[in-house]
């Protein structure tokens, strides 16, 4: 029961969070995240909201899911609830600052906090949320195009985010508490670390064959 608990709380936070983080760069006017860029462009030809934008978009992806026998959780669902309407909120309450330096600092804090977030409610674990981000990031650069040419905000902020989201993301991964993260990322020292030390490059040199019992034929595979 006190694991569901803070699994829970860990999930809502990292949701509202990862909203306010959207609304914050929005009123920064400096450039938005990918996706937000595509959100922004629909509410350009449509009577509808960022957060409306955010949810009906959330709502295809997941039935895009189908084919491929991925099942929502319940972290997942929330994902697309919590946001749309946080970010909403977020809109209606902050006003867009004239300064200059203010709407930087809100910037760089929206990116730091979305970081801080995605750990979060990733790491609650409740629902295949890390396959949910993969598939997003995938399709980054594609709804970025169409969002900039629907009339969405590109600037400073969106390479911002582009370049500093991942190292980030992986920054609060490793000073996390190993107790508050239930999703598998990996043991640790192992797992966090894990796709640097698996990481294939074509500049090292050719691996070394695998000691072999000379008395079983073999077939080799050595390419190098």
């Amino acid at each position: 029961m006190r694991a569901a608990v803070t699994r829970g709380t860990l999930l809502t936070l990292g949701l509202i969070g990862y909203g306010f983080s959207m609304g914050v760069m929005v009123r920064a006017g400096l450039g938005l995240d990918p996706w937000d860029v595509f959100h922004q462009g629909l509410t350009r030809h449509l009577p509808i909201t960022l957060g409306t934008a955010s949810a009906a978009v959330g709502v295809v992806v997941l039935l895009a899911w189908i084919p491929l026998r991925n099942r929502p959780g319940v972290g997942t669902v929330a994902n697309i609830i919590v946001i749309a309407v946080t970010v909403d909120a977020t809109l209606a309450v902050l006003p867009e600052p004239s300064a200059m330096p203010v709407r930087i600092a809100m910037m760089v804090g929206a990116v730091v906090l979305n970081a801080i977030s995605t750990v979060l409610y990733i790491g609650a674990g409740l629902g295949p949320l890390d396959a949910y981000a993969r598939g997003v990031a995938d399709a980054a650069l594609t709804v970025l195009a169409v969002g900039w040419l629907l009339g969405g905000t590109v600037g400073v902020g969106t390479v911002v985010y582009a370049f500093g989201i991942g190292p980030l993301v992986q920054f609060f991964l490793r000073i996390t508490p190993r107790r508050l993260l239930f999703h598998d990322f990996g043991s640790p020292g192992t797992g966090r670390d894990r796709s640097r030390r698996e990481r294939i490059t074509t500049m090292g040199p050719c691996p070394q064959p695998e000691k072999i019992d000379k008395t079983v034929p073999t077939v080799s595979t050595q390419t190098c």
